[in-house]
């Protein structure tokens, strides 16, 4: 579904009360910091991926080295990985447990290959869209 229909953006980003962030970075002006922290602002609770980052805290949350390794359920992962690394998350995702009901692929990111292989797994997916320009368009304001 690479063009979404608003009232999908709406149900996602109205429900995405804990958020899984691939590919999180800790530097304020990379779009993979500051659209989580923007959702973080918004209610949202925040965990942080990258392995390059595990001992750091970011949104209040440690960082973890995989999607496999969160303990807690999520609503969405968010992910920002360029579009040819994302077959190489494609095991991490599925073994999340419970699966997560949705992957965002931020803004410029799509797989034709990776999205076929999770909607098959029963995962909603999202593509090339940034779930902070969706937020502020749809004027959801603060997650419940």
């Amino acid at each position: 579904m690479t063009e979404a229909r608003f009232t999908d953006l709406r149900r996602v980003l109205s429900g995405a009360r804990v958020i899984a962030v691939l590919g999180a970075h800790h530097e304020p002006q990379r779009p993979a910091f500051y659209v989580p922290e923007y959702m973080h602002t918004q209610g949202a609770r925040i965990l942080p991926v990258n392995p390059l980052l595990v001992g750091r805290t970011l949104w209040g949350e440690p960082v973890s080295a995989t999607l496999a390794e969160l303990s807690v359920p999520v609503d969405v992962v968010d992910v920002f990985r360029r579009s040819e690394l994302l077959e190489g998350h494609l095991d991490d995702l599925l073994a999340m447990s419970p699966r997560p009901p949705v992957v965002w692929l931020q803004q410029g990111i799509a797989h034709a290959g990776f999205s076929a292989r999770l909607r098959a797994a029963g995962i909603e997916v999202i593509e090339d869209r940034c779930m902070l320009a969706d937020h502020r368009r749809l004027n959801l304001g603060r997650i419940q």
